[in-house]
């Protein structure tokens, strides 16, 4: 018999919508897109076909549709992992969950969740304007200490807490190789680093010494067998690791629109958005 979660951990509206994303099952489709401002879902959905259902609150905004026959979702997240925690148990909840007796349903379901965000690049040769898949994700945010461990390979988790002398432990989770493997050679493929934060926690000085010295520095020039990182943003890590422990497929693309190590910043960020945007729906619409 399925456990009756506490309708005080499981909380819905008034109008029997889930608390903070205020979806109802069938507001959502199976596969969806995850944009992080919530003035970008209206950029994503002017590609629709159709928008049958739009809503809106606290950051989070959801538009649904139809795009050459096929049903899609897009929706903005906010920054960080703390909202991806809430995104996916609530987008779970929504195909998981019988919400009218808050128990589980004896079948599970698997979404597609595909994140189209911005990111910055910790290699030379990874030039701004550039698209890029997250095939691994390292979070050096604490998100996954409150959850199961994660199966697999954590080499690189290993590696970026003996490196930066964390007090915590890192944690490692992949794409979905499926979603993966349909992508153009457009997109180049890389390690992403997920931090906790914009400033400080991705080696940025302004009026506060981060505590890392040359974190990004030591973080870039870390190889295991042939890959470096690449990039680093504040999501896709939380995404990996709770799609990897809800059972959902999970792809993360990013737009380069900032280099590091050469101090550039794309002058064109919004047409490099656009053009990743309409790469992913052309491929997985």
């Amino acid at each position: 018999m399925s456990r009756q979660i506490p309708e005080s951990e499981l909380i819905l509206n008034a109008d029997g919508s889930i608390y903070h994303l205020y979806l109802k099952p069938e507001n959502l489709a199976s596969l969806v897109f995850t944009v992080g401002d919530p003035d970008r879902v209206p950029m994503v959905s002017s590609y629709f076909d159709q928008v049958d259902f739009k809503v809106s609150k606290r950051e989070f905004v959801t538009h649904t549709g139809r795009l050459n026959g096929k049903r899609v979702t897009v929706m903005s997240t906010g920054m960080g992992t703390d909202n991806v925690e809430i995104l996916m148990t609530e987008l779970d909840s929504l195909v998981n969950v019988d919400l009218k007796t808050h128990t589980v349903k004896p079948i599970e379901k698997s979404l597609e969740i595909i994140r189209l965000g911005t990111s910055g690049s910790m290699q030379a040769d990874l030039p701004v304007g550039s698209l890029l898949a997250s095939e691994i994700a390292v979070g050096i945010d604490t998100l996954m200490q409150f959850y199961p461990e994660l199966k697999g390979n954590q080499a690189w988790s290993n590696l970026v807490k003996n490196t930066l002398d964390l007090t915590f432990l890192p944690y490692q989770a992949s794409a979905s190789v499926d979603l993966l493997q349909r992508l153009p050679s457009e997109f180049h493929r890389g390690v992403t680093l997920t931090a906790p934060g914009f400033y400080a926690p991705q080696g940025r000085e302004i009026r506060l010494k981060p505590k890392l010295d040359n974190m990004i520095e030591r973080l870039a020039e870390l190889e295991i067998q042939g890959l470096k990182m690449t990039n680093f943003e504040m999501e896709t890590a939380g995404y990996y690791a709770m799609g990897q422990l809800l059972n959902h497929r999970m792809l993360s693309l990013n737009a380069i629109v900032a280099n590091r190590p050469t101090g550039e910043f794309d002058k064109e960020a919004e047409k490099t958005v656009d053009r990743m945007i309409r790469a992913a729906l052309e491929v997985y619409c």
